[in-house]
């Protein structure tokens, strides 16, 4: 094939910058000089262990109240973002946390889209619903409800008091593969004549924390209940129960975690990093960080992770001790 009159005359270039300034001129980049490694013996992590106080997100939503009216706020919300310079967004590199009140008599308009959804609720009382596709959903202290993709869902608080609850999405996953779809509801809030108690989209705290008490197996003082059917693809949910005098200790994973506090108190040590914890706080734990919960007394958990999505890809690795001794 006869090159054509724009292409740059590669055999005259004398020296590697004049071949790469050929390069340049059809938009190629060398691979034998990569300025950045495109592979590396293990995995790479810009976002850092981090941990926001429930109480600190309830004042601000509080005040964010009388400041922020939901009519044109799609969610009055506070999303807690790595804190990371650039970062004003994800969680971890894949999954999001945000904080969300809703006031006595409000409601939050219904909208669907590409991402998973789910929350853990905080504080409720009887007469707050999550409607999803025409159903009220009701939402009590410790719930997990959950809203998988394209499913309608809006909010509703028939109470008397303000509600509070950390939504968990894979939406900065879809943000950087792409798909991303985002409709409102025709009617705001979706009509809901029905209130289902025993929906597939709530774990009632009062259902699933006996059934994790009767877990039969105890590892490091720790049982684990893996909550679903649902499940979802991209993220799953296991509630985790600490005795009192826990230390577990974690290894290095390729997985990408966030701890909810449903109750009791206790920490998370990193290498060189301490964070103390209580109910309703959040804690990231980005992929390939080394990490021990610690907790003195009794402690109930929800972990959030991009494990089924890496199972899928057969992603899932941990450090073993001896890679963790070789480091």
């Amino acid at each position: 094939m006869a090159p054509s009159q724009d292409t740059p005359p590669f055999a005259a270039a004398g020296s590697l910058p004049e071949l790469y300034q050929m390069l340049d001129e059809v938009q190629m980049k060398n691979g034998w000089n990569k300025p950045t490694p495109s592979l590396y013996p293990e995995p790479k992590q810009c976002f850092v262990p981090a941990r926001w106080r429930y109480e600190h997100a309830r004042a601000a939503l509080h005040k964010a109240g009388d400041l922020v009216d939901p009519k044109w706020a799609e969610r009055r919300n506070l999303i807690m973002a790595n804190p990371i310079p650039g970062n004003d967004y994800p969680t971890v590199s894949t999954l999001v946390g945000a904080y969300q009140m809703v006031k006595a008599g409000e409601t939050a308009r219904s909208h669907r889209h590409s991402p998973n959804a789910m929350r853990v609720v905080l504080e409720a009382a009887p007469g707050t619903y999550t409607i999803v596709d025409g159903v009220k959903v009701p939402m009590a202290p410790g719930d997990v409800l959950l809203t998988p993709n394209g499913c309608w869902h809006g909010h509703s608080n028939e109470s008397s008091t303000e509600s509070y609850w950390i939504d968990f999405l894979d939406a900065p996953l879809v943000q950087l593969l792409g798909p991303m779809f985002f409709e409102q509801h025709p009617d705001t809030l979706e009509r809901a004549d029905r209130v289902d108690l025993a929906s597939p989209m709530r774990f009632a705290f009062t259902d699933y924390y006996p059934r994790l008490l009767a877990a039969a197996e105890v590892r490091a003082g720790v049982r684990a209940l893996k909550l679903g059917p649902p499940e979802l693809r991209t993220f799953d949910r296991t509630v985790l129960h600490l005795q009192p005098g826990t230390r577990w200790a974690r290894p290095r994973s390729t997985i990408n975690r966030i701890y909810s506090v449903i109750r009791g108190q206790g920490r998370s040590e990193f290498a060189g990093i301490q964070f103390d914890w209580s109910g309703g706080d959040m804690i990231a734990v980005p992929s390939w960080y080394e990490h021990q919960l610690v907790c003195g007394q009794e402690a109930v958990l929800l972990e959030v992770s991009d494990e089924p999505l890496l199972k899928m890809l057969d992603w899932v690795r941990e450090q073993t001790p001896a890679e963790k001794e070789n480091a």
